[in-house]
């Protein structure tokens, strides 16, 4: 089936499709509160563990399972032998729309929102991994999707059914580090090779892989074994650099538990990278290899609040509340939350919320619990929704603004490494640019638009392959 008459059929589906139960629909499917009828799109990598996580549950069956690259996904192909087998998301979406109830999709940023809207549209359940899509437009998309048709969501950040979460949002409800002013983010990201520059080289395509359907949306280039697997991440047309990667898991602990929304200006500055002796290249398709980024809240309970992010290395200043031989957050990153009455670290995934100094610690009594706790996976507070009705830890009405929140950091970046030539300039002259993008950009998120330099706005919304439009 051609992009172009999918789009037009999966638009009249999402009109003419209600709310049935599963066993409706299908015919032979026992009651939806037995099992939950699953569609995976992208089932090698990160696909392999969610699906895990679901089965786990011991209330799924996997209906169909579909992947770009038959080697990557070959592990999960066995493991479920009953499911059929795809490439093309769409046949999928053809062949088994009437026998699903949910879809999960675990693929490169690029196409999470390209395979999931059709299936939303026609109200079928959605899990999508983090981040929850490639650019705000997106987000934007997703979370009115999911809110007009009334399925079950949820985003793949996992610490938001952990216990950390809870505790850290009971510690700032109680006023235990009282108003808090500033939070710093970071992560050790990127753990793949980024900075590249344009890849124009072609290699052969695997067998394997279906190179078209992997591009989906993103313009035709050249197969390269640069981009495949994992290394896609930092390259703006697939991935979401760093802080898309791990913004979604560390970003969220202020996020959730300060009540934030729409940042209302963001700044960044990157890594100065070199193609030669005092020539700096222009490698603008690829994401920087490190990164600061500020952005500014207004907040309801907290007033104005600075969320400062580091990653490729850079660390946030340590507190000097830290003891000899402490360390801040966990290997892979962490949040401190400055605050008027004392500081607080969590760990990646929001995990291990904790005073400084850690004398504090010893002489602390917590706040009784007051949030209930996730008894099941992330995976299984989905399955749960879906078949018995009930909240999700991080629907799309929250894991859309925190994505909006993440990648408008994102748009900080790309204004940073915008550069032009100077008049009567070439490239590999010294110091040939100008930098329109390095100043703070402001935003409106009510109505998703930069507001003092409307250049910036292109990065809001991607440019969309023809036949792969949203």
């Amino acid at each position: 089936m051609k992009r172009r008459s999918f789009i037009k059929k999966s638009a009249a589906a999402g009109a003419a499709f209600s709310i049935v139960p599963s066993f409706v629909l299908g015919g032979t499917h026992t009651a939806p509160s037995d099992t939950l009828y699953i569609a995976a799109i992208g089932v090698g990598g990160r696909g392999a563990g969610v699906i895990n996580e679901l089965n786990q549950t011991g209330k799924v069956k996997f209906v169909a399972l579909c992947d770009v690259d038959a080697k990557r996904a070959a592990n999960t192909f066995a493991a479920y032998p009953n499911a059929k087998q795809y490439k093309d998301f769409r046949k999928v979406y053809d062949a088994h729309l009437k026998d699903i109830d949910a879809v999960m999709v675990a693929t490169p940023d690029h196409t999470h929102a390209t395979i999931a809207l059709p299936f939303m549209r026609a109200k079928k359940h959605a899990y999508v991994e983090k981040p929850l899509t490639h650019n705000i437009y997106e987000a934007r998309l997703m979370t009115q999707v999911a809110a007009e048709n009334k399925i079950v969501t949820q985003m793949g950040n996992q610490g938001s059914s952990g216990d950390g979460i809870r505790q850290a949002q009971e510690w700032i409800d109680a006023g235990v580090i009282g108003t808090v002013e500033r939070v710093d983010c970071w992560t050790n990201r990127p753990v793949w090779p980024q900075g590249f520059k344009h890849i124009t080289e072609g290699e052969p395509i695997p067998e394997t892989l279906a190179w078209d359907l992997w591009l989906g949306p993103a313009k035709m280039r050249p197969y390269n074994s640069n981009y495949l697997p994992f290394k896609w991440r930092g390259f703006w047309d697939f991935g979401t650099g760093a802080m898309g990667d791990m913004g979604c898991h560390i970003m969220e602990t202020p996020f959730k538990t300060l009540g934030l929304k729409f940042p209302y200006e963001a700044e960044a500055s990157c890594t100065t990278v070199w193609s030669g002796d005092f020539v700096e290249a222009d490698f603008s398709e690829a994401c920087p290899p490190s990164s600061i980024v500020r952005l500014q809240f207004d907040t309801e309970k907290h007033g104005d609040l600075s969320l400062n992010w580091y990653d490729g290395g850079i660390m946030p200043d340590l507190p000097p509340e830290l003891g000899d031989g402490e360390v801040p957050g966990d290997n892979g990153g962490g949040s401190i939350f400055y605050g008027t009455k004392g500081i607080m670290v969590t760990d990646t995934y929001s995990a291990n919320p904790r005073l400084l100094p850690a004398e504090r610690m010893a002489n602390f009594t917590p706040p009784a619990p007051s949030l209930p706790r996730v008894k099941t996976s992330h995976a299984g507070v989905f399955v749960d929704a879906c078949l018995n009705g009930g909240e999700t830890t991080s629907p799309f009405s929250y894991g859309g603004p925190l994505t909006e929140a993440v990648l408008m950091g994102n748009l900080a970046i790309k204004a940073y490494q915008y550069k032009t030539l100077k008049e009567g300039k070439k490239v590999g002259d010294w110091a040939p640019y100008n930098y329109p993008g390095r100043r703070t950009i402001k935003w409106d998120g009510e109505n998703m638009k930069v507001t003092n330099w409307d250049f910036a706005n292109n990065w809001v919304k991607r440019d969309y392959r023809e036949g792969w439009e949203l």
